[in-house]
């Protein structure tokens, strides 16, 4: 009898917990919830579990660069798959509490908010606007932010966190969708040692590291050339540094092709002919977002 697969993930109620049961919502694989991104990477390198999922890239805040070095620079973990799901934040708290004379949420009994940085930031307008009398305070992800108001009742505090975790923490959604933008989506990575299969993948996507030569002047431009020439389509190009000396980075280069076509291993040699280091971080299958799919809890 197989042992049943799980992947690592953030903090039940997050936006990764969403983003994962909507992935996985027609297999039968183990959630194993982790308080940082750290741990995500270590339990899978340590082989506790078969992958784990990371928020890499974001519509509006961009790529998440701690969980790229973690990529890089602390573990060897294939990439498996790539997906999207939107990132959709909501005023969370009790209305009981927070309730004016008609029944709608009074803006003046909310003392503080909390909520996870980065979700703060994509809601700064709002907050600007409705709640610009609230203090403001950061926790480590948004669903202990929604915990922490459950656990204080009666002081005017609300979060801001997942409708999911509204709902597992018994709280009520004071108002829905208040990101700044309509367009908030978040790129999730699957990594792991174990291959990754799904019926509903759209396209093949391959991610290289590319460290140019030092003494190689024109070297990126080159680097680009073996792509464009091929007409080989690249989706994301970065730059990070290597860590080992100031001016020396690497190329973060996600690429719309698999690792088994004809062109792209060409384009890999031409590149390390000139005397560039290329690290292959993975060759995956990328799943659409299908916004008319079944309830995911």
């Amino acid at each position: 009898m197989n042992a049943p697969r799980s992947v690592s993930l953030l903090p039940r109620g997050t936006v990764s917990d969403e983003a994962v049961r909507y992935l996985f919502r027609d297999q039968d694989v183990e959630p194993v919830y982790c308080q940082t991104i750290a741990e995500v990477f270590k339990t899978v390198d340590s082989g506790r579990t078969d992958w784990g999922a990371i928020p890499i890239e974001n519509t509006i805040d961009g790529s998440v660069n701690l969980h790229m070095d973690w990529l890089v620079h602390e573990v060897d973990l294939p990439i498996r798959a790539e997906w999207v799901y939107p990132s959709i934040q909501n005023l969370i708290g009790r209305l009981e509490e927070l309730a004016d004379g008609d029944g709608a949420w009074d803006p003046g009994k909310i003392a503080k908010v909390f909520s996870h940085p980065v979700a703060m930031a994509q809601c700064r307008q709002f907050l600007q606007s409705r709640l610009p009398h609230a203090a403001q305070e950061t926790l480590p992800s948004t669903s202990q932010a929604v915990q922490l108001v459950q656990e204080n009742p009666g002081r005017g505090w609300v979060a801001i966190g997942t409708a999911m975790a509204a709902a597992d923490f018994g709280l009520d959604v004071l108002e829905a969708a208040i990101t700044d933008h309509h367009n908030n989506f978040t790129r999730f990575l699957l990594v792991g040692r174990k291959p990754y299969d799904n019926p509903m993948a759209a396209s093949e996507r391959t991610t290289l590291l590319v460290t140019l030569p030092s003494d190689y002047p024109g070297a990126l431009h080159q680097v680009l050339s073996a792509f464009a020439w091929r007409r080989i389509n690249l989706s994301r190009i970065e730059s990070r540094p290597t860590k080992k000396k100031l001016g020396s980075y690497y190329f973060y280069i996600d690429i719309e092709m698999s690792l088994n076509s004809v062109l792209l291993p060409a384009a890999i040699e031409e590149i390390k002919a000139i005397g560039s280091q290329v690290r292959v971080l993975g060759s995956y299958p990328t799943i659409p977002y299908q916004e008319t799919h079944p309830e995911v809890r």
